[in-house]
């Protein structure tokens, strides 16, 4: 890769994390390590992140996470310069920072959390680790790095009989990333020995297809070396051995593995190249795999590999039938989703597709790329909100301004600090629908469920829409700087997205949207609200129950029921301000806008009829209990004049347009 752009790069990282660190206030190394993080939990490298940092005497850490697709615990150090370009870190420097990592594992197993204050984040971590450890299939210890490594790789090794790795992300390999256009390096995998294979005949010429039997074992290892990235393009997670197809999977590898390949529907995957070896008895195999992925069959795969690993199943007579699609790079984002989406068969699932091609990313794209944002306090100064739906955007864009001066233009225009991505609408939006365990779930998990909502119930995206999303991310970002001036000392990102959950419960989701996009700023009495309900949540999220630490606490939606209930008084000035209930319903039907319609149309149906729907199903057996439940809870709640969630009334009126199609008879237009 040329070594301007590399540079282009490195500039523009360090401006955009100093940024950042002075609008959340927050330090620069702790900002690299969470935009690093979340970058690699996006592209499938790791899961349920956790930042904190930590250093001693031999010892230092910047986070941990546990990535059950891997069976692994992972630890994290940062290295940040600002002057990134100017030396290069040497293999010394790098085994020195990856021994610290092993000096934190070492205190932990010894008890560290002992010495370490309760209300922190850092215990919290300590002693996450110290639990996950009797339980790791493998440990892997990441340093994340803004500067050049002069050695890419280190040999593994073993902690007690564990398996360590070292994943070394500097400059140049976090570079490639980023301009490759995609979420992750691609897979490449070389078949030992060549797998023998039929190819089908020719019915289109955009894509060939493969027919070959892979080996039980040969699959595992290459889940276990890559995990969720095989499955990036697949529309279904792992579901572990909860559901029957699953522990009918592991049943059968454990009893009856030489059955497997006649009793399993096998796995769907896609290429964008494989290279053949000739072989002596006539025909060809494949030798290697270019983009591998795996779009249907991800549960299969995952069972084998959780099978060997945590079972210790033999694996020598369990064998797989791959149907593999061969197309170029630029047909895969179109075909893959029309894989996924027809051959999807084992389980029932929501059909979902994860690229950034959804209609709902592309029609947020061409709204905001024309939207002019007011410009605040009278500078005349009208700026753009850029949504960054591909990886990379905001740098390609600007790279296209060839001159200092462009590029200063742009930046004027596009300010990095109102830059956003998809993982961020996912935040933004489920922080506002009050699901803030989800978002403490982590960014791909969180992403994962909205896209599954976004299926069952599609907004309209229009002008307002763009503009009320705009709101809801300067309504996030500014909170999470009032949160940071508290300098509460960890938890952040828990308690700003419950602080909005709970304002947005205790205002029935009636703060004045349009009023934050004119001004482009959080009302005075908005702020103190903030600023004054940010402390009591706070307290509730560091107060877990049965025994949980801190983290998992807030994964749960026992923390939200718990937080939802705190008693707090809306202040005055705020409820002053606050949009008419009716005004919203009205402009909501006129514009398509979807962040309130739903719960406004719900509300609107009297709490007779809900309870009359839920009767009749019971006695009907003509919709799901699940669905039963839902329509008496909505009853229940708009009897007693509380508000109801927009999960609540998406699917409650699902469900009452269901009830409708199968007999229920009732005046209500829907």
């Amino acid at each position: 890769m040329p070594d301007s752009d590399r540079a282009h790069y490195a500039h523009d990282l360090v401006s955009d994390v100093l940024a950042t660190a002075d609008a959340e206030n927050a330090s620069s190394p702790e900002t690299f390590t969470r935009r690093v993080l979340d970058e690699l939990e996006q592209a499938g490298e790791v899961e349920n992140t956790f930042t904190a940092y930590y250093k001693a005497h031999g010892v230092e850490v910047s986070g941990y996470g546990e990535t059950d697709s891997f069976g692994s615990l992972d630890l994290f150090i940062s290295l940040f310069r600002q002057q990134p370009l100017e030396d290069r870190t040497s293999r010394t420097q790098v085994e020195a920072l990856f021994k610290r990592l092993i000096n934190f594992i070492a205190r932990c197993r010894s008890g560290l959390r002992k010495d370490i204050d309760e209300a922190s984040d850092v215990h919290d971590m300590c002693l996450a680790v110290e639990k996950a450890l009797p339980n790791a299939d493998r440990i892997r210890l990441f340093l994340l790095t803004n500067t050049v490594c002069t050695t890419t790789s280190l040999p593994r090794t073993e902690i007690d009989g564990v398996p360590v790795s070292f994943e070394i992300w500097d400059l140049t390999r976090l570079h490639r990333m980023s301009s490759s256009g995609t979420l992750s390096e691609p897979i490449v995998v070389d078949c030992v020995p060549a797998l023998p294979c039929l190819a089908t005949p020719v019915t289109d010429r955009d894509y060939s297809v493969f027919l070959a039997i892979m080996p039980g074992e040969e699959l595992h290892a290459l889940y276990g070396q890559y995990g969720t990235r095989l499955l990036e393009l697949n529309v279904r997670s792992f579901l572990q051995t909860k559901g029957a197809v699953n522990k009918g999977l592991r049943e059968t590898l454990l009893n009856n593995p030489e059955r497997f390949l006649a009793y399993n529907n096998g796995i769907t995957a896609t290429a964008s190249k494989i290279e053949f070896v000739e072989l002596v008895e006539g025909g060809r195999a494949i030798s290697r795999i270019h983009d591998l992925q795996i779009v249907n069959g991800g549960q299969t795969t995952a069972s084998i590999h959780y099978a060997r690993a945590r079972d210790k199943a033999d694996l020598s007579q369990v064998f797989v039938q791959m149907k593999l699609t061969v197309a170029s790079p630029d047909r895969l984002p179109e075909i893959v989703p029309e894989i996924s989406k027809y051959s999807n068969t084992q389980n029932k699932v929501t059909v979902v597709d994860f690229s950034s091609n959804h209609p709902f990313h592309v029609a947020v794209e061409k709204v905001t790329r024309a939207l002019w944002a007011p410009a605040p306090d009278g500078t005349g100064q009208e700026t753009k909100w850029f949504y960054e739906r591909a990886r990379g955007q905001y740098s390609d864009a600007l790279a296209r301004e060839r001159t200092p001066a462009n590029q200063r233009k742009f930046k004027n225009t596009h300010p990095t600090a109102q830059k956003f991505t998809k993982a961020d609408i996912a935040k933004f939006l489920h922080s506002w629908m009050k699901l803030p365990h989800l978002v403490s779930r982590g960014a791909e998990k969180n992403f994962r469920e909205f896209m599954i909502g976004l299926e069952d119930n599609p907004p309209s995206v229009d002008i307002r829409y763009c503009q009320h999303l705009i709101a809801l991310a300067k309504l996030f970002r500014d909170t999470e700087k009032i949160v940071s001036s508290h300098r509460f000392g960890g938890y952040r990102a828990n308690i700003v997205t419950y602080t909005i959950a709970r304002l947005a419960a205790a205002t029935d989701q009636r703060i004045d949207l349009d009023r934050i996009w004119r001004e482009q700023r959080l009302s005075d009495a908005l702020t103190r609200a903030i600023s004054d309900l940010c402390v009591p949540v706070r307290e509730l999220i560091i107060s877990p129950e049965r025994g949980a630490n801190v983290g998992e606490w807030a994964k749960r939606p026992e923390c939200w029921d718990k937080v939802e209930r705190l008693p707090w008084q809306l202040p005055d000035d705020l409820a002053a301000e606050l949009v008419d209930p009716a005004a919203i319903a009205a402009s909501d039907g006129s514009t398509g806008n979807a962040m309130h319609s739903d719960v406004a149309i719900a509300s609107g149906i009297p709490a007779s009829e809900w309870l009359a729907v839920a009767k009749w199903a019971k006695e009907t057996q003509n919709l799901e209990p699940y669905q039963r439940q839902i329509a008496y809870t909505i009853g229940r709640y708009l009897g007693r004049e509380w508000t109801i969630s927009d999960k609540q009334a998406a699917q409650g009126l699902k469900l009452m347009r269901e009830a409708k199609a199968q007999g229920f008879r009732t005046e209500i237009e829907l």
